[in-house]
């Protein structure tokens, strides 16, 4: 039987975009409101809601765990590089996270 919760929040960005694969420094933990069972496999998809900042907010999620996951707003990269300065203005950020 799948569990979901549902959540938003603000976020934004006030560093460079991360090129590093695994550097979670900069992100933002977010605690789901009811921890899943310790044996569930969980999975989290996140949507931006809004439309205040003039480059594209990409999203990355990383650590997630039964007890919640990090996430940052990642301004696109191409070909291993920023495509935009990095920075972004607070957005809303929707997320649900499922049991797989």
């Amino acid at each position: 039987m799948s569990m979901i919760q549902t959540g938003k929040l603000q976020l934004n960005s006030t560093s460079a975009t991360e090129l590093t694969g695994g550097a979670t420094s900069t992100f933002t933990q977010v605690v789901f409101p009811t921890p899943f069972p310790n044996d569930a496999n969980v999975i989290v998809l996140p949507f931006v809601q809004t439309f205040n900042g003039p480059d594209t907010p990409g999203l990355r999620i990383a650590d997630v765990t039964t007890t919640g996951f990090k996430i940052r707003i990642n301004e696109l990269v191409g070909s291993g590089r920023a495509l935009s300065d990095g920075p972004h203005t607070t957005e809303t950020i929707g997320w649900i996270a499922s049991t797989v």
